[in-house]
């Protein structure tokens, strides 16, 4: 079975059990503070699991594009990877324990579906604290279905509960279905979790019982939700039986071209060095590709997604370095994972010059300054540890995130001055990924009343430029919005003048002051089409939309949340506006 296999029986299998297919969210979460990047199915559902309703309604499942930077030292092993794609079903205040355990047992091991030896299925659920209880209830249920006691496993609160995606938020127990791969037992202690490999991770069912409020507390949520993960590339390589991802359908096309720009052909298997290198390589840029063609626009720069992206991509040039690849061979390699992918996300084949164009600049701007950046580093750990001013100089001068930097000295048994770099960096005033870290840090739940306000007034701003600028054509290529800021772009083709800037705050002002009502109703596309709202149309949307109008000035599709009256947002100030790419500019607000 392939990914694409896995996918359509998975949807088949929910569809009969009446759950309405959504599409996958953008990687860059538009009114979600607490993270870079999507890291999960939950994160764009964040506001329906504590209690709006979804347009398509209760019962929901998706394949979803995550990228995780958590894991970024352990890419390269059998296992891990920064973009994945996620399976999910959802039950918003409708199922719970009892039907996502039956379902999940039933599609892992039907015949009909994955059809799995149900005598090498082991599962673990939560083992209670100070809290939560134990979760004897989820227990309960996979006895019934047929899983027997020595194969249920009790963990802590490390392995078994998820969340919140910040410091607050939705949150709870979790069961894990684990695989026995038959490998021996690596112990007496060998057990589902252990990391041997014996035990391979399949599916994850989270119940959604709580929330953490800012006070740290678990309180239980009035509407208990499901919320299940399968990762995709995780389980074709299992059903396969092969021992790692990138030895599926997935890599293979990337590697191939990988090597194909090596200096060394033929490579041995049991070179751990070279394999580790050209996995990084084909993880990191599949990753970019996939953060380039995002509907939400991100490009190389030294804060927030365009930093982690950065990264990716230096990252992956340093270990071309390793494998002997002096040339550009980024562009080719993205290539390579458009071709490979452009058929399910069709982004990456509309923004394919954009992709290319930018990985090939940074590749260039990157390889510019890189082996002088080597040299300069060469003679530093001569002298033995690399302090902070030297790792600072490292990046400003040639470019070197910090953890590069970390990265060569580890090769070399030396250490680098983190912290001190970091103070360095706040001392330039630029933001580093650990400061990034901060700022993003608190949960949805903490800055919901100002992501609200700002979210609102991002769609008087849409509407306000194109009243202002005179153009009807003017459409969203980007939001992003965290507590401090909003973030806008939108296409138009040259800068727009100060009084121009003005005015359009002048517009949003007004409409703010007039305290126009925020009406949501539910439509189809083609309904919402008819109507006139604004929508981002190359963008995939459910069979059913939420359109927001805000009283006779916009009307737009659009997920929440929102106030009810504008004048809940206060005043709006526009803090920013500069180009991004070719015929896209961009607006940065506040609101206070």
């Amino acid at each position: 079975m392939d990914a694409q296999q896995l996918k359509k029986k998975y949807f088949e299998f929910f569809r009969e059990k009446k759950h309405q297919i959504i599409p996958s969210a953008s990687l860059i979460p538009e009114h979600d503070p607490t993270v870079l990047f999507t890291t999960a199915g939950m994160h764009p559902l964040v506001p329906f699991l504590m209690g709006q309703p979804h347009p398509s309604g209760k019962r929901l499942a998706d394949v979803q594009k995550c990228i995780r930077t958590g894991d970024i030292d352990e890419v390269g092993d059998a296992s891990h990877l920064t973009f994945f794609e996620m399976l999910g079903n959802w039950s918003l205040g409708d199922y719970f324990k009892k039907e996502a355990i039956e379902w999940s047992f039933e599609f892992l091991t039907s015949k009909k579906w994955l059809g799995m030896d149900k005598e090498k299925i082991s599962v673990t659920c939560f083992a209670g604290d100070k809290d939560a209880p134990k979760d004897t209830e989820a227990a309960g249920f996979w006895k019934r279905a047929g899983i027997p006691d020595e194969r249920i496993f009790f963990l802590p609160k490390k392995d078994n509960w998820w969340g919140p995606a910040g410091q607050t938020g939705p949150c709870g127990p979790d069961t894990e279905m684990f695989f026995d791969t038959g490998k021996e037992r690596c112990g007496d202690g060998c057990q589902p979790g252990c990391g041997c490999g014996k035990y391979f991770e399949v599916w994850n069912d989270v119940f959604m019982q709580y929330n953490k409020n800012a006070d740290g507390k678990f309180v239980p949520l009035a509407q208990k939700n499901v919320d299940t993960g399968m990762g995709v590339e995780r389980t074709i390589a299992m059903l396969q039986g092969k021992k790692s991802v990138y030895e599926t359908e997935s890599f293979l096309p990337i590697i191939a071209e990988i090597k194909r720009h090596a200096a060394v052909k033929e490579f041995k298997e049991s070179d751990d060095a070279t394999v580790k290198s050209i996995r990084i390589i084909a993880d990191h840029l599949r990753a970019a590709v996939f953060i380039l063609g995002d509907e939400n626009k991100v490009v190389p720069s030294n804060v927030d997604q365009g930093y982690i992206l950065r990264r990716f991509i230096r990252r992956a040039v340093r270990h071309g370095l390793k494998l002997g690849i002096k040339k550009d061979f980024c562009g080719a390699v993205a290539e390579s994972v458009i071709s490979r992918n452009k058929e399910e996300w069709p982004e990456l084949e509309s923004n394919h010059a954009f992709i290319i164009r930018e990985m090939q600049k940074e590749e260039e701007k990157f390889r510019k300054t890189l082996e002088n950046g080597v040299r300069k580093f060469e003679l530093m750990a001569k002298q033995g540890n690399v302090n902070a001013s030297e790792a600072f100089l490292l990046f400003q001068s040639f470019g070197f995130p910090i953890e590069l930097t970390q990265e060569l000295a580890k090769e070399k048994g030396i250490t680098v001055d983190g912290e001190g770099f970091k103070k360095e960096f706040e001392k330039h005033q630029q933001l580093s990924r650990v400061g990034a870290e901060k700022r993003f840090k608190g949960g949805l739940a903490d800055h919901s009343e100002q992501t609200t306000k700002l979210h609102t007034a991002t769609h008087l701003l849409n509407e306000a430029l194109k009243v202002v600028l005179g153009r009807k054509d003017i459409h969203q290529k980007g939001s992003n919005i965290t507590p401090e800021r909003l973030r806008f772009d939108f296409n138009f083709d040259r800068k727009i003048t100060d009084a121009e800037l003005r005015e359009v705050e002048r517009v949003v002002n007004e409409k703010i002051q007039e305290g126009l009502a925020v009406t949501r109703v539910e439509m189809s596309v083609e309904e919402a089409k008819k109507i006139g709202a604004e929508g981002v149309f190359g963008h995939k949307y459910g069979d059913k939309v939420f359109v927001y109008t805000i009283g006779d000035f916009s009307k737009e599709i659009c997920g929440g949340p929102h106030v009810d009256n504008t004048k809940e947002i206060g005043s709006f100030k526009i803090v920013k506006e500069e180009g991004v790419a070719a015929g896209v500019r961009r607006v940065k607000g506040v609101v206070s």
